[in-house]
């Protein structure tokens, strides 16, 4: 025991090391329990990998304080034709080459957005086109009208043409084969922040962008992001004053961390939903012992699922109450979003068994799931919970539970019978979750793009394509409870809870929480 005491001082010595060679005055350190994958902004629709990379890229707009839409590199934009958008783009902007921003930049990052291998082209499915009507004027023309677009393209961040091609970065990096371009490591954003240092799974250092176009209100010259996975050891490197800012923060040791002289938590509700999926599609279930059928395509079976898992249970054993169960697919603070929609499938362990009866399956059967360990809150624990939960309907579950580095890769493959996935709308309105994990999937156009479990009903597909076009905000609303109805009705899929962001600090930092658990280095001072 002494011995592997030693190692772990060791360890935790060395890490604290290597965070704080650049410390400084000004510089930040950061701590994540993952790293973003990639340096390309089109890379992964992961927020995380949104966060970090946000600082260094932009897109036309941006997000608040409050969340509400910002201006960011289009100063303004108006709907000229039912169809059709107008931005005004931000004139004097620099990329970090100093080479100028254009209209001729916009049309190649949607265009490279839109390729395959792009984790953003759900995004830019509903594009027709997008013209250049001057070197600051660009138009975008949807295939029907779609009165929330400048929502729905504030994380499709914009990259330099000039760079990309000279740097054999045209096609964005697909995470999902392995493949790399220099734009995995190197960066050229508009963004406050540009890149110094990668070293991926270790640390990532930016700096204050001098030619910055827009103001920087915190006091942040260097950004030292650290991923650190182990939760004890991040815990620490905060109390000890090693890192500034980290999260998340353990549910376990939130009071810990308040408790200490020097550090605080900022708790609060998250806007992403964390939810279980399931193959629906294939004739015979991948890693399973049930052989020439797939038991998720019987409603019971789906059903008996979501009924067996103690949601309840869950949110106070494991998320020590920082979680709220949800039934729908987005969470309060979404457009869309009711209370009177918002209510579970009771837990039931004895009606899940009589539907396992039903469905054919009284001695249950085994399947693989799938987890990542370092990228939702206390994501493993849940999901060996949930395996527990199952066991008493006779489901053994063999959970594979692995870094997000190659979790992510593997799901977004389809490789996956069982699995867990968090969602936050980055338009904070239904019609994004119910275009990217909801519809039948398109690999064509982008649309269900993270519909895993290849859940698939006409009838909603055709209420999410009204939902995208009307305009009217009464009719809206009615088609959204109406596509939520029928995706509830069907168990299209196993919603979980709104988890609660805890982000610890320094009692020195000052900054904003964000509830789409983006954070922005701009805002952020650092006290002497």
């Amino acid at each position: 025991m002494k011995l592997k005491s030693n190692l772990l001082a060791v360890a935790v010595a060395c890490s604290f090391a290597a965070i704080s060679i650049v410390a400084s005055a000004q510089t930040l350190r950061v701590a994540d329990q993952g790293d973003a994958l990639s340096m390309d902004p089109h890379s992964l629709n992961e927020t995380l990998q949104l966060s970090v990379d946000g600082n260094m890229y932009e897109g036309l707009t941006g997000r608040n304080k409050d969340l509400t839409l910002a201006p960011a590199l289009a100063t303004s934009w108006k709907q000229i034709s039912p169809n059709v958008w107008r931005f005004e783009l931000r004139k004097g902007v620099q990329f970090h080459d100093g080479t100028p921003f254009t209209a001729d930049d916009v049309l190649f990052s949607f265009q490279r957005a839109s390729a395959d291998g792009s984790d953003m082209k759900s995004y830019t499915s509903d594009f027709k086109d997008v013209r250049k009507i001057d070197d600051h004027t660009v138009e975008i023309e949807t295939k029907a009208p779609n009165p929330i677009l400048p929502s729905i393209i504030s994380t499709v961040y914009m990259m330099s043409k000039k760079w990309c091609e000279a740097n054999n970065a045209v096609k964005p990096v697909d995470r999902r084969k392995g493949i790399e371009n220099t734009a995995s490591f190197k960066e050229n954003g508009t963004g406050p922040y540009r890149l110094r240092e990668r070293q991926p799974g270790v640390r990532t250092v930016m700096e204050r962008f001098g030619n910055y176009w827009g103001k920087v209100e915190g006091n942040v010259q260097e950004v030292v992001f650290t991923p650190i996975g182990n939760a004890a050891t991040r815990v620490a490197a905060l109390m000890s004053g090693e890192v500034d800012v980290m999260e998340p923060v353990p549910v376990q040791d939130i009071a810990r961390v308040n408790a200490n002289a020097a550090t605080k938590v900022l708790t609060g509700p998250e806007l992403r939903t964390i939810f279980l999926g399931m193959d629906q599609k294939r004739d015979e279930l991948l890693y399973s012992n049930v052989k020439g059928k797939n038991p998720f395509k019987d409603i019971r079976v789906r059903k008996a699922f979501y009924q067996a898992i103690d949601i309840e249970g869950i949110k106070n054993t494991v998320m020590r109450g920082q979680s709220r169960p949800t039934a729908l697919m987005i969470g309060p603070g979404n457009n869309g979003w009711t209370a009177e929609q918002d209510k579970r499938l009771p837990y039931d362990v004895e009606a899940a068994k009589k539907l396992m009866v039903e469905a054919g399956y009284p001695n249950g059967f085994e399947v693989a799931m799938n987890c990542p360990n370092d990228r939702y809150v206390n994501d493993s624990q849940i999901c060996q919970a949930v395996a527990a939960n199952l066991a008493k309907i006779n489901v053994k579950i063999n959970l594979q539970a692995e870094t997000k580095g190659t979790y992510f890769p593997k799901i977004l493959r389809r490789d996956t019978s069982f699995y867990m996935l968090g969602w936050t709308p980055s338009t904070y309105d239904a019609a994004n979750a119910m275009h990217a994990l909801m519809v039948c999937p398109d690999d064509k156009t982008g649309a269900g793009q993270f519909n895993l479990g290849s859940y698939c009903n006409p009838k909603f597909d055709e209420l999410t394509a009204k939902v995208e076009s009307e305009t009217d905000p009464v009719k809206r609303l009615a088609d959204i409870k109406a596509g939520f109805k029928i995706f509830a009705d069907d168990v299209g899929s196993l919603p979980l809870h709104q988890q609660y962001l805890a982000w610890g600090m320094s009692k020195k930092v000052s900054l904003v929480l964000r509830a789409d658990n983006i954070m922005d280095y701009k805002w952020i001072h650092i006290s002497k």
